[in-house]
C-alpha cells in the first residue's frame, strides 16, 4: 500500500474536494467516512474508487483493494484534512455516487422535503424513512444535497438503500403524483389534528417543510391533507426530523 504524507498529493486532494457539491457532480463520486459506512456502501452495490487509511487499517485496506479500490496509507493529519468529522474514524473512501431516480420510481410511500436545509435533518429523515418502511425520498428545491458527507453520515447507510429523486418545482411533482393516485399529506402548523385524520389507503406522500418557514404556499395548495401534531405542552413545534419520524411511523402503522 503506497504511503502518502503530503496534503498536496492528487489522491488526497481529490477526496478532500468531494466535500464540495460541484466536485461531486462533476466527478460522479461521493466521500464516505468510516469502516461501517464504507461496508454499507459496498453492501449496497456502490463501486469503491480511492481509499485513505491509517496504518492500523492495513487489513481493511487489503480487503478494499480486493474490491478494486486504490488504497493509500496516510497519517491522521491527512484524514483530518479530508474528513468533515472532527475525529476521523481512521479510514475514508470515494465511491461512485448513487444516481437519482425518476419521481415515478420512488414507490408507494414517499417522504418529500420542501426546502429542508439542515444536512443532519435530511440524513435523519432519510434514515427514519428506511426504518419505518417508506420507499423513497423526494427532495424539493432548497433542500440539502443528499450526497453531501454530512447527510450521508446522518443517514447511516440508508442513503445507499432508499432511492431519492429531485423535483423542481416540488408542487408540480406533487400534483403529478396526485394524478397517479397518491394522497399528498403536508405537515403544516396551521393544519388539522394529525390524529383525527381520515383513514388513508393506497399510495402516500408525506411532505416535511423548511425548518423555519414550514411548507410553501404552492406545496400547501397541492396537498390533499394539511395536518399538524398536537402540541399539548408549552413547545410551539418540533424539530423537523423528530416530527417526520412520528408522522412516518404512525402513517405506516395505520396502513
Amino acid at each position: 500500500m503506497e504511503k502518502i504524507t503530503s496534503v498536496k498529493n492528487p489522491a488526497v486532494r481529490a477526496l478532500r474536494d468531494l466535500k464540495d457539491r460541484r466536485t461531486r457532480v462533476e466527478t460522479g463520486r461521493i466521500l464516505v467516512e468510516g469502516e461501517v459506512m464504507i461496508r454499507e456502501a459496498l453492501k449496497c452495490g456502490l463501486t469503491p474508487c480511492d481509499l485513505l487509511a491509517e496504518e492500523r487499517f492495513a487489513d481493511f485496506a487489503a480487503e478494499m483493494a480486493g474490491h478494486g479500490a486504490r488504497c493509500f496509507e496516510v497519517p491522521r493529519s491527512l484524514l483530518e484534512a479530508v474528513c468533515e468529522t472532527k475525529s476521523p474514524q481512521g479510514v475514508c473512501a470515494s465511491f461512485t455516487a448513487p444516481q437519482p431516480r425518476s419521481v415515478g420510481a420512488l414507490g408507494g410511500a414517499i417522504v418529500a422535503l420542501d426546502g429542508v436545509q439542515d444536512p443532519g435533518n435530511v440524513g435523519t429523515i432519510w434514515r427514519t424513512a428506511d426504518a419505518a418502511g417508506f420507499s423513497g425520498l423526494l427532495l424539493g428545491e432548497g433542500s440539502a444535497d443528499p450526497l453531501s458527507p454530512k447527510v450521508l453520515r446522518a443517514a447511516m447507510g440508508s442513503g445507499f438503500r432508499v432511492p431519492f429523486a429531485h423535483a423542481a418545482p416540488l408542487a408540480g411533482a406533487l400534483e403529478a403524483l396526485r394524478a397517479e393516485g397518491y394522497t399528498v399529506i403536508a405537515s403544516d402548523l396551521h393544519g388539522s389534528d394529525f390524529y383525527a385524520r381520515p383513514k388513508l389507503e393506497g399510495k402516500i406522500v408525506l411532505v416535511i417543510g423548511n425548518e423555519a418557514r414550514g411548507i410553501s404556499d404552492a406545496v400547501r395548495a397541492a396537498a390533499d391533507l394539511r395536518l399538524k401534531l398536537p402540541m399539548r405542552g408549552g413547545a410551539e413545534s418540533l424539530n423537523a426530523a423528530v416530527a417526520a419520524a412520528i408522522l412516518m411511523y404512525d402513517l405506516i402503522h395505520a396502513r
